[in-house]
């Protein structure tokens, strides 16, 4: 809309700025010290509800940090715990005066745990596992208790890889089978003169064992290697986030590196060459090539390529990055729009060889709204699929949801759209701002949310502007994980009777907003390198009927099952949620139009109790919820192969979830299609897209729903035209 609503981030930092968070000196020649005096700071002054630092607080934080740490209990033994247990009660103190002796304790411990672990599971992974043995496997580490000598490490070890090597091993059987089957036999049982099978074919069941053993160590290796890569500063971060995080779920402390990626996530875009990279032992490899970024347009960069040195424009000597850290070595390859990096390759066919590439601004495809048509009765509808709320938060004019959302409204109404399909399905959120624009597109005016601070009154966000780009019928498709800016969205547009709500039981549930404030712009003269940032929570809002979507969410008009039904992933199933409560309502007119929707969402759910498939899809939810709360494993191959087999042959009854297909075909619009003559990457996602979109039943409900809007609107119509 208009852009002239209140762009909370940026005003909150201002505020930040003017008030009391620049009226403190912040100064400590440690750096570590200084992050805690910064954050516990900001949590007190600013956080939506600041906690007492007390012995409660002390002992929670005590508990998920070494959680965190040793999730599987089996690097400390219980004389560590034992010696921790000694600052259970204090970390609230030596919090508020920034001793990081806790820390400094178990992260030495832990590196010393870690190393010495390392022999163990090589050590255990040498020998054979006897798999005819009559043992089981809990997976219910919560329940675990700590070791007490080296003996009983060594075996919770022990168990730990046979369990994860008896699925390699069942694997490996099952590929064997399945190559001799197939007439594929491996390189070594070949005479090397007249290329003919010689020997035994068949690997022995020990030359299987032997393998998995391998895949397991393999595996091993190279979680090791990443772990090896962590320095002590990634360790204090997961110890500050220990600590913010008994504020609430979302509060959360970037370091610099995961603030570039949270940027990176937010606006769907960053400046560099367009490549994934991934580091395997000690090299730095190409993973991923972004489609219409500087090195796919390049085309001399492939997958597989291993990098060797980097070396800028004005350097005569490259930076070798074998044995980097990967977010290093990302570093020196990322840079402005417009610079030169030169790469030093190591190609996939072992040649070595130098190549430059002009840095650029790289966009995230996946990141944006994307949309298509469909014809349903000979009447065209519209499909929107947004990713999430992004925005730029430096510039709100650059690329955003609101401005994406509008132009493809816009496209799919030259295209002769009747109906329109928003899908917020696994949309976790984003930008308050960009939410009230979006509203803004299907409503003449009006309140889209209420926001309150604590001690502070409520303030209402509106749309002022009175043009709306969409009026026709509308559908809006959530399931659990639609969350925050998803949640607003619907929830606002089913406050207005706008659009018809079809989804999960429930939304996420989180009914709170952040802000991310850059740590760096409170210290003065700052000689310790980059803070990094912290997310908080600063406000909580609400629906403008007053209800709140915290832990509640967004209850869907016309509620299908889905995979999720029976798990718990929301906001009332994390760790120290804000609690629900409500407010005033604010005044606002439904929206004014001929569509019945009390009809329809009848009609729909009439649909959908008869639906086998969905009736199918519920009972697969049902089955994976028994799947992922299976906690007793057996470690003997027979009784292993045995439960393989049983969920093997109920997994059968759920195939035809996969066979389903509409007889719906889905376009891209124009523009793309006249993209995808030079972007033959955009045309295989897209083909992707649509055949998903023909084989998802609610999809097809979603359609069903405007085509029942469009049909009641000419009924109403009709009658309304007959009385006036």
């Amino acid at each position: 809309m208009r852009g002239n609503y209140k762009f909370l981030l940026l005003a909150l930092l201002i505020a930040f700025a003017s008030c009391s968070f620049t009226n403190k000196t912040f100064e400590d020649p440690d750096k570590d010290k200084l992050l805690i005096q910064l954050i516990t700071y900001v949590l007190d002054q600013g956080h939506y509800n600041p906690q007492d630092l007390n012995d409660d607080f002390s002992a929670n934080v005590f508990e998920d940090y070494l959680n965190q740490l040793d999730p599987f209990k089996r690097y400390f033994y219980a004389s560590d715990i034992k010696e921790f247990e000694a600052y259970k009660s204090q970390l609230d103190d030596q919090i508020k005066a920034y001793d990081l002796t806790f820390f400094n304790i178990t992260h030495q411990r832990l590196l010393e745990r870690i190393a010495e672990s390392k022999k163990i599971y090589s050590d255990i992974l040498e020998k054979s596992f006897d798999f005819s043995k009559a043992e089981n496997y809990s997976s219910d580490y919560e329940k675990l208790t700590y070791v007490k000598s080296k003996r009983e490490m060594r075996e919770r070890w022990r168990q730990q890889l046979k369990f994860s090597t008896i699925a390699n091993y069942d694997d490996a059987l099952a590929q064997r089978d399945s190559d001799l089957e197939a007439n594929i036999l491996p390189e070594s049982v070949f005479s090397a003169e007249n290329e003919k099978p010689v020997g035994n074919v068949k690997k022995s069941v020990k030359e299987v064992e032997k393998e998995s053993r391998e895949a397991t160590k393999r595996s091993l290796d190279e979680l090791y290697d990443f772990i090896d890569d962590r320095q002590r500063k990634d360790w204090f971060a997961v110890y500050i986030n220990a600590i913010v995080e008994e504020f609430d779920p979302h509060t959360f402390y970037f370091a610099p590196e995961d603030k570039d990626r949270f940027d990176v996530a937010m606006s769907g875009n960053f400046e560099g060459i367009g490549a994934r990279l991934q580091k395997k032992m000690d090299a730095i490899m190409v993973n991923e090539i972004i489609s219409g970024g500087p090195a796919w347009r390049q085309n001399k960069l492939e997958v597989g390529d291993q990098i060797l040195k980097v070396r800028q424009e004005n350097e005569e000597e490259g930076v070798n990055v074998v044995g980097m850290r990967l977010d290093d070595a990302i570093k020196f390859i990322k840079g402005p729009k417009g610079t030169i990096v030169t790469l030093t390759l190591k190609k996939v066919d072992g040649t070595v060889q130098d190549i430059s590439i002009t840095r650029d601004i790289v966009e995230l495809e996946e990141t944006y709204a994307k949309s298509s048509t469909v014809i349903k009765d000979d009447k065209k509808y519209g499909i929107i699929n947004l990713p999430k709320f992004y925005i730029n938060f430096e510039d709100y004019k650059k690329r955003n949801a609101a401005s994406d959302i509008k132009q493809e409204i816009i496209r799919l109404k030259e295209a002769g759209m009747e109906g329109l399909v928003l899908d917020l399905r696994n949309n976790g959120g984003g930008s308050l701002q960009t939410v009230v624009d979006i509203a803004g597109l299907f409503i003449e005016e009006g309140p889209v949310v209420q926001v309150k601070t604590t001690g502070e009154p409520k303030e209402v966000l509106k749309d002022k502007d009175k043009s709306i780009v969409w009026d026709g019928p509308l559908v809006i498709m959530v399931n659990e994980l639609s969350a925050s800016a998803s949640e607003i969205l619907a929830a606002a547009m089913q406050d207005y009777k706008r659009a018809i709500v079809i989804g999960s039981q429930q939304t996420y549930g989180k009914g709170t907003v952040q802000n991310v404030l850059d740590l760096n712009r409170m210290v003065r003269n700052n000689s310790n390198g980059d803070m990094g940032a912290l997310k908080f929570t600063t406000q909580k809002f609400y629906r403008i009927n007053g209800g709140s979507t915290q832990l509640e969410g967004v209850k869907s008009d016309v509620v299908v099952p889905d995979r999720y039904s029976y798990i718990d992933i929301g906001e009332k199933d994390q760790e120290n949620p804000l609690p629900w409560d409500k407010i005033d309502a604010v005044d606002y007119e439904l929206w004014g139009n001929y569509f019945d929707y009390d009809a329809t969402i009848s009609k729909s759910k009439a649909r959908m109790a008869a639906n086998e498939q969905l009736k199918l899809i519920d009972a697969n939810a049902k089955w994976i919820k028994k799947i992922r709360d299976r906690e007793i494993y057996s470690l003997n191959y027979d009784e292993y192969k045995k439960g393989m087999e049983l969920n093997e042959e109920e997994a059968k009854r759920f195939e035809k979830l996969s066979e389903y297909k509409t007889n719906l075909t889905f376009n891209s619009l124009q523009y793309e299609l006249d993209l995808m003559k030079k972007d033959s990457v955009l045309k295989e996602k897209r083909k992707r897209w649509h055949i998903a979109l023909a084989k998802d039943v609610y999809i097809e409900e979603a359609l069903n729903v405007l085509n029942d809007l469009k049909m009641t609107y000419a009924v109403k119509n009709k009658l309304a035209n007959v009385k006036n």
